[in-house]
């Protein structure tokens, strides 16, 4: 348990937050949320004690142990795999070094043995005899091969270094768990089994994370750090992002009588209490949220962009045909024989145990790349915009930011991109920047704006959601449910997919697998697994 009192954090003359006041207790996971720059990764600093507060104090109970998911990666090069696991519980492993190196003591005498003897038992007691075993399951279940354990950190590349730290960071059972994005670089069915492991876990949890789908499975309560304050609000994202809207609706009308508004946040609550029900964490933790509350809960002080797609017409009948498409990178083959037929109005979702195949199937038909053998043909209606997922090319030149959207615009009119330029959440004092020193996000919404002026019918997306904050990526989402056209994306995003695509393709370098069915369904079907690892074979 960690107790948060009368905490506060100044940078300057302005307080970042203060006055915070509560209680993470045992048995729930706890949704960090807030705008960037609103301090999430600050208060996750000072909770363990990387950073001093400027007033107030942080305490745990006497004897717990708490572990943070480490950021530098190249912190345990000189350690193998499974040494930089076990060092994530920092009293087993300073015991097993002594006891290893009392052991190697070439006078080794009666007082070292009875020493010895004293160190086996507080290392039973921690379950160090299990260490090794324990370490190597929590890697595979991290998508670590067997073969890798005994290597030097060195040798891996930082997704797979992503996913050592993220195991260190689980391992010895913490009592308090401290994760500051743990899904980047996981694949889907990765994101999957993190999700049953922390809905399953029995200590404190506190996330912070951009994947919605992975919040509402493993949350209990959010966190929100808005208005200078970090309040708790029990339910996990959807239900703080639906409420959080209603209350901003409220707010609007200002002339709706309180009967009328109550009978509304009591049918919110209501529906809202059904599907809680049903989700993966409180059936594995055998327990209910009892009580769902908004009451406290004001309209955000974020803002959301406004992504919005208008094609200028729409499609025909013949949208994209794909016939034996074939592909490899440096002698391994990424995809073969890929033959499919996209149909007027389809959302479909592309994914791949290799995320190049999915990016070179996109280059491929956006004529980036050629393939190794097969065809493809556009129908002639089709006007499509890509968003690719490494976008660098497009930000070289040291252009203030107005006149690299004028190079797409067909209106460069003041009036036109200013408030283009607005709707993407860009200030006056924003236009003045330079394209070369945007951030991640601004480059990603630059690129949404790009695509949004094409006024495309079709949209090739991929990994849209990349660098994006939760403000973005849910309005972005929100447009892609409705958008009157054609999508084809990959995303790690699984809410993002869920709530846009109604089609399954999967590239493997033996044919694909291709079905018209739930995001959720597919992964889920054992059948589907079956052919799935089959291809890979």
């Amino acid at each position: 348990m960690i107790t948060v009192s009368d905490l506060a954090i100044q940078f300057g003359k302005k307080p970042l937050f203060s006055d915070v006041n509560l209680k993470f207790t045992p048995g729930n996971c706890y949704g960090l949320i807030g705008a960037n720059g609103a301090g999430k990764s600050t208060f996750l600093r000072i909770l363990s004690g990387e950073l001093d507060s400027t007033r107030g104090n942080i305490k745990m109970e006497p004897g717990e142990r708490l572990s943070v998911l480490k950021q530098d990666h190249y912190a345990y090069d000189e350690f193998t795999v499974l040494n930089t696991v076990m060092m994530g519980h920092k009293e087993m492993w300073d015991l097993m070094q002594e006891k290893d190196a009392l052991y190697m003591k070439p006078d080794f005498n009666e007082e070292d043995g009875m020493k010895a003897a004293k160190l086996e038992d507080d290392f039973a007691a921690m379950g160090g005899w299990n260490a090794e075993s324990d370490a190597a399951e929590l890697l595979s279940g991290l998508g670590i091969k067997e073969s890798l354990h005994h290597q030097q950190m060195s040798s891996l590349t930082g997704k797979e270094k992503v996913r050592v730290l993220l195991a260190q960071a689980l391992f010895g059972n913490p009592d308090n768990l401290l994760l500051d994005e743990p899904t980047n670089d996981l694949d889907l069915e990765t994101v999957l089994w993190l999700e049953n492991y922390l809905a399953n876990f029995e200590n404190t949890v506190i996330v912070v994370s951009h994947d919605r789908h992975f919040l509402d499975n493993v949350c209990t309560d959010i966190v929100d750090i808005d208005y200078g304050k970090i309040r708790m609000f029990s339910g996990n994202y959807s239900f703080w992002y639906e409420s959080s809207q209603l209350a901003a609706r409220q707010l609007a009308a200002q002339n709706k009588k309180a009967e009328e508004k109550k009978k509304e946040l009591q049918e919110f609550i209501s529906r809202f209490s059904a599907n809680v029900a049903k989700s993966k964490q409180t059936t594995s933790r055998k327990k209910m949220l009892d009580k769902l509350n908004i009451t406290e809960i004001q309209p955000s002080t974020r803002r959301y962009p406004g992504i919005i797609f208008q094609p200028s017409r729409p499609a025909g009948d013949q949208i994209l045909k794909v016939e034996n498409l074939s592909y490899s990178i440096d002698g391994e083959v990424m995809f073969k024989d890929v033959t499919f037929n996209i149909e007027k109005d389809e959302k479909v979702v592309f994914i791949s145990r290799d995320n190049r195949a999915v990016t070179a199937f996109f280059q491929i038909i956006n004529g980036e790349k050629e393939a190794e053998s097969g065809i493809f043909e556009w129908g002639q209606t089709i006007t499509s915009a890509y968003l690719p997922m490494d976008n660098t090319e497009f930000f070289q030149k040291d252009i203030k930011l107005y006149d690299w959207l004028a190079q797409f615009a067909k209106d460069t009119s003041e009036d036109y991109m200013r408030s283009f330029l607005g709707k993407m959440l860009f200030s006056n004092d924003d236009i003045e920047k330079k394209a070369t020193v945007l951030s991640g996000g601004e480059k990603m919404r630059c690129m949404i704006a790009r695509m949004m002026m094409e006024e495309p019918n079709m949209l090739i997306l991929d990994h849209p959601t990349n660098h994006l904050d939760l403000e973005s990526i849910q309005a972005f989402n929100n447009n892609m449910k409705t958008f009157p056209g054609q999508i084809l994306m990959a995303s790690h995003d699984h809410e993002f997919i869920r709530t846009t695509c109604g089609r399954v393709i999967e590239l493997t370098p033996n044919g694909i697998v291709d079905k018209l069915m739930d995001f959720e369904e597919y992964l889920s079907d054992e059948t589907i697994k079956a052919v799935r690892e089959s291809k890979y074979q």
